[in-house]
């Protein structure tokens, strides 16, 4: 056996992520386009709406559920936690199931709450670059003639 090749394993992370990805990204990108396309304009404006208040919600929760898991850990550590009359430190059961929650809860305070920021603003200004196309067909009302007349 060599040495581990560091190089080779950070190159397969990196691909296997990247191949991941394709997919949540063409969901963001083609939402808006298939919506404004075949339903309208008043369609993208609630597909907006509709995605920036799940994503606020979602992306807070996430933030203040990473940062609650890893307080809970900090809690432990400090010999805050007593149960059943004995303190909890480091080592102990309790200290093992904080160390797990502040595992999950790290990607979600620091990646996944900020992420939704990128994917409602994502979202917008690809809404906002098609805008002059949704309103081209049937007077912005989309293909299936859907929304207003404006009368």
């Amino acid at each position: 056996h060599g040495p581990p090749d560091h190089a080779k394993c950070i190159k397969i992370s990196t691909d296997a992520s990247l191949r991941e990805m394709v997919a949540p990204g063409l969901l963001v990108i083609l939402t808006p386009i298939i919506t404004g396309t075949l339903f309208g304009v008043e369609a993208v404006a609630g597909l907006l709406a509709g995605g920036l208040l799940s994503g606020v919600q979602l992306a807070i929760s996430a933030s203040n559920t990473g940062g609650a898991w890893d307080n809970a850990k900090k809690y432990v550590e400090k010999g805050s936690l007593v149960v059943g009359g004995a303190i909890q430190r480091k080592g102990s059961e309790c200290h093992k199931a904080a160390v797990v929650g502040d595992t999950v809860g790290d990607p979600l305070k620091d990646t996944s709450g900020p992420a939704l920021n990128i994917l409602m603003k994502l979202m917008a200004i690809v809404s906002l670059v098609f805008c002059d196309f949704f309103l081209g067909i049937n007077e912005g009302r989309g293909l299936f003639n859907m929304g207003s007349t404006g009368n």
